[in-house]
């Protein structure tokens, strides 16, 4: 039973409780939290204006009951509706920062982002460097570069409008419009013709790329995100082709391409059995994304 309006709960009491209500749910996780524990921090945090970060050092903190009523709210709307947590709140936090979010992009998660944190693609970030963030969504990925290296020029590009002005909100919120260029287009469309003055040093990519088997079983709250940024095809791997095909031109000498695949590793085996992918070891291991090094595609 829910608390009487008029109980208050301490912060760790207040996630119990919502937790409990949303494991009996038969929910699904990933759009930024894996559990129900993690989703009622998420929920919890929010009416004290904390980051989950935040509130976990703040356990003994006391919610007010008209901040936990709200609180079991979101939680009620989360289990009615199966939408991910981050459109019922409009926020996401991806390595620790925070994003606009909505049913205009996907919610953003990438194992990318791990590795630009940890500067593990620092390798192809030269000082006053060109990046370009293939199918930016909402644009985090973008905006995480820019946070992580200053001194480089990003452009971020999407076939959605609706995603784009999604991430035009996000570069504002972090102070990031003389840093990041936001294009309009499909795939390389959104780019002018390369020539040697224009080329990339980096390409970072998180592109739809689930099967359509898989798309067939994905469950509610990932059919509450447009099917077009996770679409991949039959086999999961029609943007990717038309991207490893055209990458060579828009890269520059020394350049790389950095691509998520999640988990269609044997699907993108077979499709490019010649290309020497280097994987990138992630916290989910070893085969949900790879890097391809310009001398390698050409």
């Amino acid at each position: 039973m829910d608390p009487e309006p008029s109980q208050n709960l301490s912060l760790k009491e207040c996630i119990e409780k919502i937790a409990q209500k949303l494991d009996s749910a038969n929910l699904h996780y990933g759009h930024g939290a894996l559990d129900a524990q993690s989703e009622a921090l998420w929920i919890a945090s929010k009416q004290l204006d904390l980051s989950p970060v935040e509130a976990l050092d703040q356990p003994g903190h006391i919610l007010t009951s008209e901040q936990l009523q709200k609180a079991l709210l979101i939680a009620d709307e989360r289990i009615l509706t199966r939408k991910p947590l981050a459109y019922i709140l409009g926020e996401a936090w991806l390595m620790g920062i925070p994003f606009y979010c909505s049913e205009q992009s996907i919610v953003p998660r990438s194992w990318i982002a791990e590795l630009i944190v940890e500067g593990m693609l620092e390798p192809w970030l030269p000082a006053d460097g060109k990046v370009l963030d293939l199918c930016t969504g909402n644009g985090s990925l973008a905006i995480l570069l820019a946070l992580s290296c200053p001194d480089i020029h990003v452009s971020a590009c999407d076939i959605s409008m609706p995603a784009l002005s999604l991430a035009a909100r996000n570069v504002d919120r972090h102070n990031l419009d003389s840093q990041i260029e936001l294009l309009n287009g499909d795939l390389w469309d959104a780019l002018p013709e390369p020539n040697d003055d224009n080329l990339f040093d980096l390409i970072i990519c998180n592109p739809p790329y689930v099967n359509a088997h898989s798309m067939d079983a994905l469950p509610a709250e990932y059919h509450a995100e447009p099917a077009l940024a996770l679409a991949g095809g039959d086999d999961g791997m029609d943007l990717i082709r038309r991207i490893i095909a055209a990458a060579p031109d828009y890269l520059s000498e020394r350049g790389a391409i950095l691509i998520e695949i999640g988990n269609e590793y044997e699907h993108f085996k077979k499709a490019f059995p010649q290309v020497p992918a280097i994987w990138m070891e992630v916290s989910a291991g070893e085969e949900q994304v790879l890097l391809i090094q310009a001398e390698d595609l050409r």
